[in-house]
């Protein structure tokens, strides 16, 4: 009985919370700037140290694609949603970033096909 009274206190509890707007404690926020700045903090020393070439590009592709993770999971509240909207955002944003790595493929086989018959044409 008081089992069953628990588990109603609880439901009502969340139903109330839900109403009012979820609040997730502030330690969770602390955590992520923090994260955020140490993120931040690697980025610059990509520079400090003077990564060259694609070494380079890619420590700063990949810091900045994690703290704009982290931003979208934790400050616009996406780890808190349900997945189906979860999917109708990633998803196409991954797709679109297929698609434009294929496209920057494609360009690069492209710009070679015309360097080779234009600028043979010219000689």
């Amino acid at each position: 009985m008081a089992h069953a009274h628990g588990q109603a206190h609880d439901a009502q509890g969340q139903q109330q919370a839900h109403a009012q707007g979820q609040q997730h404690p502030i330690g969770i926020y602390l955590k992520i700037w923090g994260l955020l700045f140490v993120l931040s903090a690697a980025s610059y020393a990509v520079d400090y140290f003077h990564f060259q070439g694609y070494l380079r590009w890619f420590l700063i592709i990949v810091f900045m694609l994690l703290k704009a993770g982290l931003i979208v999971a934790v400050f616009m509240h996406m780890m808190w949603e349900r997945l189906a909207l979860m999917y109708a955002i990633l998803v196409p944003t991954l797709l679109l970033m297929v698609l434009m790595g294929i496209g920057a493929l494609e360009a690069d086989y492209t710009f070679f096909t015309r360097t080779v018959y234009f600028v043979k044409g010219l000689l």
